[in-house]
């Protein structure tokens, strides 16, 4: 017998740990596409203020933070004015190219409105995995800290042919988490969290709101769709990765103007990963 949503739901209604969050100082904020684009592929002024907005809210507060951002291919297409997304490599890296400059100019003309001063950094899978280039990378990331720089990071999408194919920005913002030794990962989303099913194609679908682990079951039955190119299974991927490190990591929807803040208060907002020995045994 199928188990209802409901009882799927109530099965990972895990109690969230309210005071580890409330005091998370160092937190990795993922963006996609979804979350700094029109439907024309364009980058929305609108939805880029309200991140900045966020992040400044969170800098206020005393915590350090990472941005790894989506949106360079998608910035570039609606600069050329394509409606279309382009399925040879050549020309997906060169909207990339196009559209990152974008990217970055919007991110710090919104910034400065803060005096806020930010840094691009482009990376691919190899800054983590050479030994020496990852350890330049972390000294960037830690001086770019103490001077008070929020660092911006995106993969190299002109050159990563891997990254673009497979949306790996949720596992590069996992890789950063674990190198900065982050307390916690949010992934702004387009949809709030992890269901029991589809819940674009039946009412019935119930928010799954805290987790400890990723399962095969869970795999088979996460729903939602999304205009980026990672979906939920990068996003379970990273989750993964980050529970093995011991760092929480939530989906959130980026729709929605207090959804860090939210979770950081411990409530039930999105999805959250704890790992094990996070967890209060009642």
């Amino acid at each position: 017998m199928t188990p209802k949503s409901d009882d799927v739901a109530a099965a990972y209604n895990i109690p969230r740990p309210k005071e580890y969050l409330m005091k998370a100082s160092r937190i990795v904020v993922k963006v996609g596409t979804s979350n700094l684009t029109e439907e024309d592929s364009k980058i929305s002024e609108a939805k880029i203020k309200r991140l900045v907005d966020t992040i400044m809210a969170l800098k206020r507060e005393g915590r350090e933070v990472f941005l790894v951002t989506s949106g360079a291919i998608a910035s570039g297409l609606g600069a050329l004015g394509l409606k279309a997304r382009p399925r040879q490599m050549p020309f997906l890296q060169a909207a990339a190219s196009i559209g990152q400059s974008i990217l970055m100019k919007t991110y710090a003309e919104h910034f400065a409105k803060y005096n806020q001063m930010v840094a691009q950094l482009l990376l691919t899978k190899e800054d983590f995995m050479d030994e020496h280039r990852h350890q330049n990378l972390m000294n960037t990331l830690e001086a770019l800290i103490t001077w008070g720089v929020l660092p911006i990071v995106n993969e190299n999408d002109t050159v990563a042919v891997d990254e673009i194919r497979f949306g790996d920005n949720d596992n590069l913002a996992a890789l950063l988490s674990i190198s900065v030794k982050a307390d916690l990962l949010v992934l702004l989303s387009d949809v709030d969290g992890i269901y029991t099913s589809d819940p674009n194609l039946t009412s019935a679908s119930k928010p799954i709101r805290t987790l400890t682990s990723v399962t095969p079951e869970l795999e088979a039955m996460a729903g939602g769709a999304h205009r980026g190119s990672g979906g939920l299974i990068t996003k379970l991927q990273a989750a993964k990765v980050t529970l093995q490190a011991g760092i929480p990591m939530a989906i959130v929807n980026g729709e929605e103007p207090n959804a860090i803040q939210m979770l950081l208060r411990g409530e039930m907002i999105g999805t959250l990963f704890v790992p094990m020995s996070l967890v209060k045994v009642s």
